[in-house]
């Protein structure tokens, strides 16, 4: 596979000589039968310079050519704001979300969320996208978000993330003192029913892995800053599994924190570690701490 702009470029091996078009695609592009019946309707891919039919099959030393561009209206509504990018090319778009603002809509013509921003990002560069985020961070929550630029990309970085290739470092400030420098929380999360938007660990939930390290620790204060890598991606699944060892976080008052250091959930993805789904390139991406949680984490561990 070879990537030049959004025009990808695929050639057809021995191994899969008379075989269908769409195995090919699937096989070598991780493309669905939705995607495929998507780019040959629209001619966006073509075999040695013809474009494909419904059908077809590759033989060994074929040319296979993607078009990756796509026009699509938004399905968002464009709202003007500051967005930080942190990475951006013709397939992916990964931004630093504010605390305090929500990920994505969850009606049609909400505004004040990250997407509405991003939809509005892409309509000022001259773009017409639909607004496809891999992965989303709580409210409170602050740092790296991920969108995919066309829908081979979201298709990709869905594989990605549910084979946990997609590495996510996180920093908190909890409550209490840790007795351990290193560990893991594996511990299953399920819904709370006395509660709509609490989840608790439960032994009937989802399978949950948190895994911690301690940054440091204020005996004063009473809190201790700690980067945790995550194994799964369950709603609340740092809130809860901090929560449910005694060091629930600063500020998360639905799950035991307090109020008295932090106003909001003291919560930050500070990175994102990944291989480029198209160029093998190796992405490490860092989002810097928003200046409530800098000054916290200062008196911590300095």
């Amino acid at each position: 596979m070879t990537i030049k702009g959004h025009m990808l470029s695929l050639k057809v091996s021995e191994q899969h000589h008379d075989t269908s078009l769409s195995q090919f695609l699937k096989t070598e592009a991780s493309a669905s039968k939705p995607i495929i019946h998507f780019w040959v309707e629209h001619q966006k891919v073509r075999i040695n310079q013809k474009p494909a039919q419904h059908g077809a099959k590759v033989s060994a030393g074929d040319q296979i050519i993607i078009d990756l561009f796509e026009t699509e209206e938004s399905d968002v509504t464009p709202e003007y704001g500051e967005l930080d990018v942190l990475f951006e090319d013709e397939h992916l778009l990964i931004v630093q979300k504010p605390s305090g603002r929500p990920t994505h809509p969850n009606e049609k013509g909400q505004t004040g969320t990250l997407a509405n921003l991003v939809s509005f990002y892409f309509q000022a560069n001259g773009e017409e996208k639909r607004i496809r985020h891999i992965h989303r961070l709580d409210q409170d929550t602050s740092g790296t978000v991920i969108f995919a630029k066309h829908r081979l990309a979201h298709a990709v970085l869905d594989q990605m993330l549910a084979k946990k290739t997609i590495r996510r470092t996180y920093i908190a400030i909890a409550e209490g003192l840790f007795k351990q420098k290193k560990g893991t929380i594996n511990a299953a999360i399920g819904r709370d029913k006395h509660h709509a938007t609490r989840r608790r660990v439960s032994p009937t939930g989802q399978n949950a892995v948190t895994h911690f390290q301690v940054l440091g620790v204020n005996r004063p204060l009473n809190m201790t800053a700690v980067q945790l890598q995550l194994e799964t991606g369950r709603t609340h699944q740092i809130r809860v599994h901090l929560s449910s060892i005694e060091h629930p976080l600063a500020g998360d008052t639905l799950y035991g924190g307090l109020q008295n250091r932090m106003n909001r959930c003291a919560l930050h993805a500070k990175q994102v570690d990944m291989k480029h789904p198209f160029t093998g390139e190796h992405l490490t991406i860092e989002a810097p701490l928003p200046p409530d949680m800098e000054e916290l984490m200062d008196i911590i561990i300095h």
